[in-house]
């Protein structure tokens, strides 16, 4: 069996945590900024955790 790659993409966007959850940005923070709450804002800036039915497709495409 040929070895899986990284992809990239991926890779760049999302972060492995020690424990094995994986980390992303959460979305609708691209523009239109000044329309949203200050609360908002700073609740966009955290990081989420990935979905458990997509966690086994995502540490594939990150660890290659």
């Amino acid at each position: 069996m040929p070895k899986g790659k990284t992809h990239k993409g991926i890779r760049k966007r999302m972060r492995r945590t020690r424990r094995g959850k994986v980390m992303r940005s959460t979305a609708n923070r691209g523009h239109l900024m000044s329309g949203k709450t200050g609360d908002r804002k700073r609740r966009l800036r955290r990081k989420q955790t990935v979905v458990t039915a997509q966690l086994k497709t995502y540490l594939r495409l990150i660890d290659g």
